[in-house]
């Protein structure tokens, strides 16, 4: 059986992906205690820590075959800015170099560095990928809607993939059938609200009324956010990105709601038996911030048999 360490573990998308894809996660480490609390609740077979990586003691962490990352996007985001000589977005795109750390103190064959594609635009990217190629890595960057990996949700990432190879390994990810919204959604669920009551801002009830006339009486729409747009969304088709904050509502005839924690959960492909938190707000914020768990099994699954 392969073996992995998982950086930034979060809410442990990267370590469900990879257990269902063949792989031990012997060790996870991630800077939030409550993050920390449940992936050890999810895996409690493997050994977490809880500190900031750029203090990490390598020589205490397991050598394993496999490192899986995701360094903080926040930075790279549009949506965050990612403007240089911002302190904390440049202190959040500084996590990736805990890979390079990472990668020269123990020397796994592979990584897989799960991003947004921004990263690819920082500053700083030539010197991280150089930085790794000087470890012996050849850099594979994958840019892929997790929607095509069976996860029902559209979700641009970056997969950058880095093997001691002779050549870049580009994996080939088989084309999966997208899982429409519909497949996550529990119209049983939730708390309901009527459409049509005092204080309902109008761009929200603009985006109603351009919802019901391209999709009917039921689909999913954006309710907070600028740019999110001024229309709905078909349940034939996956959900948007699902973000660290409640932003997908549920229109369905003349009352609406917001998708619930669950339902978040499973458009990012968590398990139904995945423990989290009965606060609605600290799951959203762990479920928005995840690796979706198949798209990892799909990476991995791939890099597995391209190896």
């Amino acid at each position: 059986m392969f073996t992995a360490i998982d950086l930034f573990s979060g809410f442990g998308g990267w370590t469900r992906g990879g257990v269902e894809a063949g792989l031990k996660v012997l060790w996870a480490a991630n800077h939030w205690p409550e993050a920390v609390k449940w992936h050890t609740a999810n895996n409690p077979d493997t050994k977490h820590v809880c500190q900031d990586l750029h203090q990490a003691n390598w020589c205490e962490v397991p050598k394993t075959d496999v490192g899986l990352a995701s360094p903080c996007c926040h930075g790279h985001t549009p949506a965050r800015g990612k403007e240089n000589g911002n302190p904390q977005h440049d202190s959040s795109r500084s996590t990736a170099w805990a890979v390079v750390s990472a990668a020269e103190a123990l020397r796994q064959d592979a990584w897989v560095v799960e991003n947004v594609p921004g990263f690819m635009n920082w500053t700083l990217y030539p010197a991280w990928t150089d930085a790794m190629r000087r470890l012996g890595y050849q850099l594979a960057p994958h840019i892929v809607d997790c929607a095509d990996l069976g996860v029902p949700q559209h979700r641009v990432r970056l997969f950058m993939v880095c093997t001691r190879s002779k050549a870049p390994l580009h994996l080939q990810l088989q084309q999966q059938q997208h899982v429409p919204a519909r497949s996550i959604i529990d119209f049983e669920a939730g708390k309901w609200s009527l459409i049509e009551k005092a204080g309902r801002a109008e761009a929200t009830l603009s985006r109603v009324k351009n919802g019901r006339k391209a999709f009917g009486e039921r689909f999913v729409m954006p309710y907070y956010g600028r740019g999110s747009g001024m229309t709905g969304r078909s349940l034939d088709r996956p959900i948007g990105t699902i973000t660290t904050l409640d932003r997908w509502a549920i229109v369905d005839g003349d009352r609406m709601r917001m998708i619930t924690a669950n339902e978040a959960m499973a458009a990012q492909s968590f398990p139904g038996d995945t423990l989290r938190p009965d606060n609605h707000r600290l799951t959203m914020h762990m479920t928005g911030n995840a690796v979706p768990p198949l798209a990892g099994q799909r990476i991995i699954e791939a890099l597995k048999a391209a190896a």
